[in-house]
Order: structure tokens, then C-alpha cells, then sequence
């Protein structure tokens, strides 16, 4: 026979652990010895050991209190339901490292095979690192949150850019940053897109978002905000096309 201290050193727990088992009614509790110790046996470690790995496997004390009452057969499968849980909290933790690590390689969140190809177009045609990085993240935002309309708004971007014109103004549109605000030259850009929003969209509306979504506005906000030039040029094209 052993005493608590013993039993606690044995399995891996502290003897503060092994009173709240007693307390929960998880583990008996054994009678004291003539000298006041209470004293464990082989059985009392075998239940303190199967305790401790339900516990450090999630299992809620009042679920592992039930489990002691219950058949072998009970059991067995209360043990294959845990270990159903631990698979699916597994595959979760791994999907969660793999995003972390998505993360620490500078990655947000994973976008479509043709969106990454076409910002490794942007960047053979001379936009900037920093075009190039606002239009990911801006795609993982528009993705992550709107993905039955993602790929519209995506094709529409795609096709303006492979028209060698439209793309110009893209270019300057993306040059435009480091412009004083009343650079005279964000005038000009800004009736050339406007020009060039009517004649390929004419009268209709433009590509967007869902009406209630605060998500277009986040990302012009987004924009604007890392340049006052672009936020100019937002501010004219908007009064030239009346919106």
C-alpha cells in the first residue's frame, strides 16, 4: 500500500489532482490507516492512471465519473466515441498549423490557381510589389466572403487587364501612389477611367458585390487609405460617373 504522495509520483499527478477526483466521486476515497494515512492499492493507481488519460484527452470529469458505472461494453464504445472526437480535433489542429504556416509565409488564406497566376501576370507587366500584394489580399477578402461571386468579379478584373490599354490605366492607376493629392495629372486619370468605365460597362451596372455587403467599401476604403492620391482618384472617378 502507498500513500497519496506516492500515488501521485507513480501516475504523473499532482496530489491536489487526486482530492478533486476524490471530491467529484471520480476516485474513492480509502479509509485511513491506524497511523491517519490514507493508504492506495494496485487498483486505486490502475483507476488514477485511467482518469488521468481520459482527462488529458478531453473528456469532461462529469462524463468520466458516468464512465465508471458503465458496462464494459458501454465502455468500449464511449471509448471509440472519444477517440471519434480526438480524430476530428486532430484534423482540425492540423488544417489550423497549415494555415499558420500559410500565414508565416506571408499567405492569408489559399486563392484559386488562376488568381495566382494572374498576380504573377501583374507583376511581368510592371505593377508594383505593392499592387501586387493589396490585389491578393483583397482577393482573399473578397473570397473568404463572397465566394458565389468571387470569380465573377475576378473574370471581369482579368479581362480588363489583358486589354493592353486597359491595363495602362491600371498601370498608372498603380504609379498614381506616390502623386502629391493635387497632382494635375489625377485629374486626367481620373476622367480617362471613367471614359473607359462607360465605354465597357455603358449605361449597366458595374460587377459587384451582393447590395447589403459592407465588403466593397471596406476595400476602397482599404485603398484609399495607403494613399491620398488614390483617394483622390476615387473621390473623381466617382463624380465623373455619377455614383
Amino acid at each position: 500500500m502507498i500513500t497519496i504522495g506516492q500515488l501521485a509520483k507513480y501516475v504523473g499527478v499532482s496530489t491536489k489532482t487526486i482530492r478533486v477526483y476524490h471530491d467529484k466521486g471520480l476516485l474513492p476515497e480509502p479509509d485511513r490507516d491506524a497511523s491517519g494515512y490514507r493508504r492506495y492499492g494496485a487498483s486505486d493507481a490502475i483507476d488514477l492512471i485511467k482518469i488521468r488519460t481520459l482527462a488529458e484527452a478531453g473528456v469532461p470529469l462529469a462524463r468520466i465519473r458516468d464512465l465508471r458505472s458503465a458496462t464494459g461494453t458501454e465502455f468500449q464504445q464511449a471509448l471509440g466515441e472519444i477517440d471519434d472526437v480526438l480524430t476530428a480535433r486532430i484534423r482540425g489542429l492540423q488544417a489550423t498549423r497549415g494555415r499558420l504556416r500559410q500565414l508565416a509565409a506571408g499567405r492569408l488564406a489559399p486563392l484559386p490557381a488562376e488568381v495566382g497566376a494572374h498576380l504573377e501576370r501583374l507583376a511581368r507587366w510592371g505593377f508594383t510589389p505593392r499592387w501586387v500584394d493589396l490585389q491578393r489580399d483583397l482577393w482573399i477578402l473578397v473570397f473568404a466572403t463572397h465566394p458565389d461571386r468571387a470569380f465573377t468579379l475576378f473574370h471581369d478584373q482579368a479581362e480588363t487587364t489583358a486589354d493592353p490599354a486597359l491595363r495602362q490605366l491600371y498601370l498608372d492607376y498603380d504609379h498614381a501612389y506616390d502623386l502629391d493629392a493635387d497632382d494635375p495629372r489625377i485629374d486626367g486619370l481620373a476622367q480617362r477611367i471613367a471614359g473607359a468605365t462607360r465605354e465597357r460597362y455603358g449605361r449597366d451596372a458595374l460587377p459587384a458585390l451582393d447590395t447589403g455587403s459592407d465588403i466593397p467599401s471596406l476595400i476602397q476604403g482599404t485603398v484609399n487609405a495607403s494613399s491620398p492620391a488614390w483617394q483622390r482618384l476615387d473621390t473623381l472617378i466617382r463624380a465623373h460617373l455619377g455614383v
